[in-house]
């Protein structure tokens, strides 16, 4: 994988809106409240904005309802719909644009209003496809849980470990003050939850929130000028298999174990390099095979991995600092918020929860029903 964009473009400006509940508010005020934040905080205008980058869950055509909504005519437009890793992608093709000078300030962006517009209930942008729909899965919970069954048939892995995961994004959500779920969290009151979808109980399932976010990336030389911490690309690579969760290959084992590789490549990082990882948790069972597929543990080890809080606040690995999309936040698109994250903390701006250290930070970013797998790497100055 060549190392051609690494270090060429720098995320420059970041901002979100309407975490939680944003009741009177659209999609696309909420992405356009983001979006406005996350320029100024780049220290430019809104004309300075010549590229947009958009996937959302309301929009047929997001770029389109993005840019007249803000009154942006770009010189260059990227949407492709992966789901909730698009946005780790957007991250990679903006680069490429900046890079190849078809813009000079790309904005990525995102909004959804699914909590207030929805009534809370937890569904998926997209319907289950025709050869799942005769066994009437509660689409997409049931998708996850055949995934966690196999898991624990084959390995060993325990309701218990899937909670640790749970409670350890509690740990970190109960420092951030703009996380949506604070509060105590035991492992007991994750088994005692009510069941969704067997295995997993409605504290094993992400959030079902509003919210918005945004970020401005410009080419290296120009972020140097600006008036923040410039957060670098280091690379990204993405990896899909299949749509439907009955055509997975095999359901313990994800594409993130062909994206990783690929994006380390890229960024020229090893596993011990990484100082951050932000993985879409949109269920327990996510992290666990997650962490397992990027290499952080051997297959069918990562429920004993996360056991004894090694993932929560204190732990030896930092995952999903802000509280994920379990206690954080989740307006059914998540993987803006990896990068909001990651940015934060690579800034040294993380607050009560800032790392010692935070120089690489891993994305990986999920869509569809384990479909679309996308990883990226971010990093500060030290790490170019």
């Amino acid at each position: 994988m060549s190392q051609a964009y690494r270090g060429k473009s720098a995320i420059v400006g970041i901002g979100s809106a309407g975490i939680g509940e944003a009741h009177g508010f659209s999609a696309l005020d909420l992405l356009g409240q983001a979006s406005l934040k996350a320029i100024a905080d780049a220290g430019l205008q809104l004309s300075d904005i010549d590229g947009v980058f958009c996937a959302t869950s309301s929009h047929a055509f997001p770029t389109l309802s993005a840019c007249e909504y803000l009154g942006i005519k770009p010189k260059f437009v990227g949407g492709p719909n992966v789901g909730g890793s698009s946005f780790e992608m957007h991250l990679l093709q903006a680069t490429m644009a900046l890079e190849s000078g078809l813009c000079s300030a790309a904005l990525i962006c995102y909004g959804s209003n699914q909590r207030t517009a929805g009534g809370g209930r937890l569904v998926s942008m997209s319907e289950p496809q025709w050869h799942e729909t005769f066994y009437n899965p509660r689409h997409p919970i049931t998708a996850y849980g055949l995934a966690a069954s196999r898991h624990m048939h084959q390995y060993g892995t325990t309701r218990e470990q899937l909670a640790e995961v749970a409670v350890a994004a509690r740990g970190w959500a109960n420092l951030n003050p703009e996380a949506f779920a604070r509060g105590p969290l035991s492992i007991d009151d994750v088994l005692a939850s009510r069941m969704v979808s067997d295995p997993l109980s409605s504290a094993d399932c992400c959030l079902v929130t509003d919210g918005a976010g945004a970020c401005v990336l410009v080419r290296a030389d120009r972020a140097r000028d600006l008036p923040n911490k410039p957060v670098y690309f280091l690379g990204a690579a993405g990896a899909q298999w299949h749509r439907s969760i009955q055509a997975m290959p095999d359901l313990t084992v994800t594409a993130a174990s062909e994206s990783c590789p690929r994006a380390m490549q890229m960024a020229g990082v090893t596993h011990a390099d990484v100082d951050l990882v932000m993985l879409y948790d949109a269920f327990t069972i996510n992290t666990i095979l997650f962490l397992e597929d990027l290499g952080f543990c051997p297959k069918g080890e990562g429920g004993r991995f996360v056991e004894g809080g090694h993932i929560a606040p204190g732990g030896k690995l930092a995952v999903n600092t802000n509280g994920g999309g379990l206690s954080c936040v989740h307006p059914g698109m998540y993987g803006m918020f990896l990068i909001l994250e990651a940015a934060t903390q690579i800034r040294g701006q993380a607050g009560d929860r800032q790392l010692d250290s935070c120089d690489i930070a891993l994305l990986h970013g999920n869509g569809g029903t384990l479909s679309s797998q996308v990883t990226a790497f971010l990093g500060s100055a030290a790490a170019l």
